[in-house]
């Protein structure tokens, strides 16, 4: 596939020197053409020489000081036409001018020959070299400029153009090779960098499958010894093995420890699965609230648009926040992204107010809020509300925002609102 797209390129390189070529050749017939209407301008002169010695009735020298194109005038006359060395000096040759003869008629008989010596004058000249150098210069500058693209833009995205794909299949293994270019040099360390988290992603999840798998079984392998006891104590009570008081009792009483220790292995269970689920790293910077809300404006603005749903972004104070801006963004994106997919589409409105020292950012949109009992649950992860249908997701985006906004020192709470739901984010 690349030696097919170089193939085009090089065609593509061929066809521009071809095309100057055509042009190159077009302007020299052009020339070519123009210089012999433009050079035909001595016969005017010599019009106006011969109309006036025909007015005049004879041959006289005329004045060549205003003549442009004629150098020299002879004249033979019609009884000298028979003389050898009359004739012979009349059509002597002049190396360095061109010769033009014309018959002198006084009235209906030939009164003898006037020929011109003339030098032609082609003013066209100084343009069309000129117009030949802008042509050739600007066919060079293409060619360099396509050399250029090709080097510089073509290669190195042929090169890089399948990593993407390789990515989305897994497969990380392989070193993504340095390029320092000016245009693909941060693209290649971006693409390096999503290698290295993916392959991270990927080796943190194996690890934390196999401890959650290992946890598992010696759980359960755990679990087996107590269940075993309680169903043991439980036949004896059924079967009234016991006969005193006492002994029932004291049965009963072994049943609650071991079911006290399955307890404890189940509540184990618990707090592994709420760890956390996703690694999620925020490299502590600072930023303008400005920055943050025109990437909104510039991203959503457009596609707010396209839907027809009214976005507004309230007044606010250029505050410099504690966090990372990307990752700001991105809490925002999922707001922005479960407004459009559970409201109703009409309004989503983002304003700003400050409390305690803090800067709030209230994300509004109308439509069915979540149920009052399904709230504190909203920010637990793979929680979806009764709202959700039968809409795609994986319950971990608002999950996600908390755990982005409590490692930039902030914080991250829901409303519900009369009209909708409100997300606010505390910087």
């Amino acid at each position: 596939m690349w030696g097919i797209d170089m193939k085009k390129l090089n065609l593509c390189m061929a066809g521009v020197v071809c095309f100057y070529l055509v042009l190159l050749l077009a302007a020299g017939m052009l020339y070519k053409r123009q210089t012999d209407e433009t050079g035909r301008e001595y016969l005017v002169e010599i019009n106006r020489i011969m109309r006036g010695m025909e007015e005049q009735g004879s041959f006289s020298m005329p004045d060549l000081r205003e003549m442009k194109q004629i150098e020299v005038v002879s004249f033979l006359k019609i009884e000298d036409s028979k003389d050898l060395k009359s004739i012979n000096t009349f059509f002597k040759h002049r190396n360095q001018y061109d010769t033009h003869i014309e018959p002198l008629t006084l009235g209906d008989e030939v009164y003898g020959y006037v020929r011109f010596d003339y030098r032609r004058v082609v003013e066209a000249g100084n343009v069309f070299w000129l117009m030949e150098g802008i042509i050739a210069l600007s066919g060079i500058a293409s060619i360099l400029v396509l050399v250029y693209l090709k080097e510089k833009l073509i290669k190195p995205f042929l090169i890089l153009r399948d990593m993407p794909y390789e990515l989305s299949k897994g497969r990380l293994e392989g070193e993504v090779r340095e390029n320092k270019d000016r245009f693909f040099g941060k693209f290649v360390w971006g693409i390096s960098m999503l290698k290295d988290h993916l392959k991270t992603s990927q080796m943190q999840t194996l690890k934390l499958e196999k401890e959650k798998k290992m946890l598992l079984l010696s759980i359960s392998h755990d679990i087996k010894t107590p269940l075993n006891s309680i169903k043991l104590y439980a036949k004896a009570l059924k079967e009234g093995v016991y006969d005193t008081d006492e002994e029932q009792k004291k049965a009963a009483g072994q049943i609650e420890n071991l079911s006290g220790e399955i307890d404890a292995f189940v509540r184990e269970i618990v707090k592994t699965s709420s760890q956390e689920i996703i690694p999620i790293e925020v490299e502590a910077s600072e930023f303008y609230i400005k920055d943050l809300v025109d990437m909104i404006r510039q991203y959503y603005e457009p596609k707010c648009k396209l839907i027809m749903t009214n976005f507004f972004i309230g007044a606010f104070e250029n505050k410099l926040l504690r966090g990372n801006i990307d990752s700001s963004f991105e809490v925002v994106e999922n707001i922005m992204e479960n407004a459009f997919k559970y409201g109703d589409g009409k309004r989503i409105e983002i304003s700003f107010y400050e409390e305690e020292g803090c800067l709030l950012m209230k994300i509004k949109n109308t439509g069915k809020p979540v149920k009052e009992e399904e709230m504190p649950h909203l920010f637990d992860s793979f929680f979806r509300g009764s709202n959700a249908d039968e809409k795609e997701g994986n319950g971990l985006g608002l999950y996600i925002c908390r755990e982005i906004m409590r490692k930039m020192g902030g914080e991250i709470f829901a409303v519900r609102e009369k009209d909708g739901m409100s997300l606010h984010l505390v910087f």
